[in-house]
């Protein structure tokens, strides 16, 4: 009788455990979750192509960190993840980017990088929206406007298209902006 305890107690906790667990305790991958900013690149003399910016480093204004997967590269789009405790993210957009070793071929501490330099903002309101027990919140970003900082040689021209007019950006199935070049 001992030995019949030690074996059902095992299989009672067990199958309180497994009916206890419900399929909102696993967030799954294909949950939508905070979204990131998609911009499109365009050819600024034939507005219907999309156009390469080559040699591209995308890096944080306020924190020198080079975005994931934007390190010399050449692309046709921006995926820009943006701030959720924030109002605003700055992105400098590096075409045509080289690095500057500062003459210390041996020495990468003093390395910088050059290149046609311009600066976006991306300003918005932030929403969180409950998802999930599992999953929690997620931000989405309202009234969302990118904005070009001017300077002597943009290689970003004109103004950005806001493809999505001003509705919420919530998803990364479509396309944001459009910008030229």
């Amino acid at each position: 009788m001992k030995h019949l305890k030690l074996i059902i107690l095992p299989i009672v906790i067990f199958a309180v455990a497994f009916i206890s667990c419900e399929r909102d305790d696993i967030c799954p991958e294909s949950t939508p979750t905070t979204p990131s900013l998609i911009i499109d690149l365009y050819d600024f003399t034939n507005q219907e192509n999309r156009k390469n910016v080559f040699n591209l480093v995308v890096v944080g204004v306020d924190n020198d960190t080079i975005l994931p997967g934007y390190e010399f590269v050449t692309a046709d789009d921006f995926i820009l993840p943006l701030k959720t405790d924030a109002n605003s993210t700055q992105y400098r957009l590096i075409k045509d980017a080289t690095v500057n070793n500062n003459g210390t071929p041996d020495d990468s501490e003093d390395d910088f990088i050059e290149g046609n330099i311009d600066i976006i903002t991306i300003n918005y309101t932030t929403e969180e929206v409950y998802v999930s027990r599992a999953c929690g919140y997620k931000t989405i970003f309202n009234n969302v406007e990118v904005v070009i900082t001017d300077d002597a040689d943009n290689w970003l021209l004109g103004n950005p298209i806001n493809l999505t007019n001003n509705q919420p950006v919530e998803n990364e199935n479509a396309t944001h902006f459009n910008l030229f070049h």
